[in-house]
């Protein structure tokens, strides 16, 4: 039978009676990444009544049912002292991989995290999950923090992953949070540039070549010689600017503002507002005293440069040539002296 004209699998809370498919589908999945051992008794003894584990820890457990078959699985649970919540336990079938399943349970188990408060969610990833990872990442969580070892029978090493719940949130990424944003920022430059943003791209532009472009931001990041800040609106990726600390040595005082980028879904929300005053701010807290900022003239960022106070210093006539090809736009020179 084709897969559209399959039901989806039922999905609901999770109860203590479901251990042995909750351990089956673990197991599973475990097998597929060699060294991986799965030692319920041993390591694991929560899995025997797992939904009374996570309610002992206020949190909530889901599992999606086909055929009487637990065939994927999520928990949520809050941090203790925090304000963030944890996804975990995480697992997918095989067969039921690419089919939407994932993102019902992550979309599940973050719905219930925000509507119980949290400002934060976290997961931890073994780093051998590489799939699992790219799924994060689409899903807008970043790298955030060290490496954790276990110590158990795995040798299990994880990556911790993060982003803001809900609202509209700005955060600075390390190099390790930069190169695990490459997918979900590739993304946004492809919209934008499919959208006809003046930019240094001209669309169609490929992916592969988009996440070029932010392999080498990352690796500027990790050299020390750019800041990457990104945006997330309720929870998904929304915009992104960048600190370009590469000035003559006779500039010491001053960074330049570049590629201030914010998702066609997402504009006229405030996003590239609240990006652009805080990369002024990391400029000050970077000592960078002096800002300059090339924008497209006549369009929505030079509205935004004047409207935070932003002066011109200059235009270039026809400096960027448009997604037609054919036509030349000006371009503006804005600057700004910080406190």
């Amino acid at each position: 039978m084709p897969r559209a004209a399959v039901s989806a699998p039922v999905l609901r809370p999770g109860r203590d009676d479901d251990a042995p498919g909750f351990i089956a589908l673990i197991g599973a999945c475990w097998a597929e990444y060699p060294g991986c051992v799965l030692d319920v008794d041993g390591e694991l003894p929560e899995l025997r009544a797992l939904a009374t584990h996570f309610a002992g820890r206020g949190g909530a457990l889901w599992a999606a049912e086909r055929a009487g078959r637990i065939v994927g699985m999520v928990g949520a649970q809050p941090l203790p002292g925090d304000d963030a919540w944890e996804i975990c336990r995480m697992y997918v079938a095989a067969e039921e991989r690419g089919t939407g399943l994932a993102d019902r349970l992550l979309g599940a188990a973050e719905a219930h995290a925000r509507a119980a408060g949290a400002r934060r969610l976290v997961l931890w990833s073994d780093t051998r999950f590489e799939r699992a990872h790219r799924f994060y990442e689409k899903h807008g969580y970043v790298r955030a923090g060290p490496i954790r070892v276990l110590g158990d029978l795995s040798n299990s090493l994880e990556f911790r992953y993060a982003k803001p719940a809900h609202g509209l949130a700005v955060e600075v990424l390390d190099a390790a949070a930069a190169a695990s944003a490459g997918r979900c920022l590739g993304g946004i430059l492809t919209a934008c540039v499919a959208a006809g943003a003046p930019l240094s791209f001209l669309p169609p532009l490929a992916p592969e070549r988009a996440r070029a472009h932010w392999r080498q931001v990352a690796a500027e990041v990790a050299a020390g010689k750019r800041v990457l800040l990104a945006a997330w609106r309720d929870g998904a990726m929304a915009g992104t600017v960048q600190l370009d600390l590469g000035a003559p040595e006779s500039q010491p005082h001053r960074a330049e503002i570049a590629g201030l980028l914010v998702h066609p879904a997402a504009r006229r929300r405030g996003v590239a507002r609240m990006l652009l005053r805080r990369a002024e701010q990391a400029a000050a807290e970077r000592g960078r005293r002096l800002l300059t900022l090339p924008a497209p003239a006549d369009g929505a960022a030079e509205a935004l440069c004047r409207a935070l106070g932003w002066q011109e210093a200059g235009r270039i006539p026809g400096c960027v040539l448009d997604a037609d090809r054919i036509t030349l736009r000006d371009a503006a020179i804005f600057w700004r002296r910080l406190a």
